[in-house]
């Protein structure tokens, strides 16, 4: 588990009492979310217990309808819209979606671009850096995932594992305050999702904030500095790994675990 560069001062990321409903079905009840930087917020539970909705909430990709999210002390600006709300700040949300990088299950990799050229479009287009600069780093960022040698090469010519990674050098590039991952190894076989692991490890142990969702119970204990259990759209039981697995209180967790065994 990453001892991580704790910091005392606004969290990186807080949630508080978030709620999430697609019609009549609420899939998130109140959920509070604290990440400082450093912490690895882990979120595991069953298929439908709103982990990846309340990831997505995190970088407004889902609009929660109550509740509110802070990224480094400034709170998410909201207005009410037919009975709901909508974010009211447009430059915010782009502000905080680049400070807030997101690998996702499906690599989402430009297919008539390069692995170098996917690394640094953003950088170059979004956040408006030099290109040649952002070029050195891309490059040293995918010798970081270990796939310096496929920089020319195109998506589709990468394993998935190989694709995964060019994803993760990607949000990397964006120098971002904290990455969200949403089940980056659920797409993989067991080869290459143990190279993506591994990857996901060296960033833990770098004192790097995250919020990861995955159905992998073993890097959720060897990364994790906090665990969140979801169950049902509500926090089951929550807290620091050597609990959550080595003392578990939930019968509903113990369920969840034996299952995942």
């Amino acid at each position: 588990m990453p001892d991580g560069n704790k910091d005392t001062g606004n969290p990186v990321i807080q949630l508080r009492d978030i709620h999430k409903a697609y019609g009549d079905i609420e899939v998130i009840k109140g959920v509070d979310l604290t990440a400082h930087r450093g912490d690895v917020v882990v979120l595991i539970g069953s298929s439908g217990s709103g982990k990846s909705t309340l990831l997505r909430c995190i970088n407004l990709l889902e609009t929660s309808q109550a509740g509110e999210i802070t990224i480094h002390g400034e709170d998410v600006s909201w207005k009410n819209k037919a009975g709901g709300r909508v974010t009211s700040d447009p430059d915010q949300v782009r502000r905080f979606r680049t400070e807030l990088s997101m690998v996702f299950q499906q690599f989402n990799l430009w297919a008539h671009l390069t692995i170098l050229e996917n690394v640094i479009e953003a950088p170059v287009t979004v956040l408006g850096k030099n290109r040649d600069e952002v070029e050195e780093s891309g490059r040293a960022l995918l010798s970081k995932v270990g796939i310096a040698d496929q920089a020319d090469k195109y998506p589709s010519q990468l394993s998935g594992g190989q694709q995964q990674r060019a994803a993760i050098a990607r949000a990397l590039c964006m120098e971002p305050q904290a990455m969200l991952f949403d089940e980056p190894t659920s797409a993989l076989d067991p080869e290459t999702e143990a190279e993506v692991v591994q990857v996901i490890q060296t960033l833990a142990a770098e004192g790097r904030t995250m919020v990861l969702v995955t159905h992998d119970m073993k890097m959720a204990r060897d990364v994790a500095s906090h665990v969140i259990f979801l169950h049902q759209g509500k926090i089951e039981e929550e807290g620091p790994p050597s609990e959550v697995f080595g003392n578990t209180k939930s019968e509903r967790l113990k369920q969840f675990l034996s299952s995942t065994h």
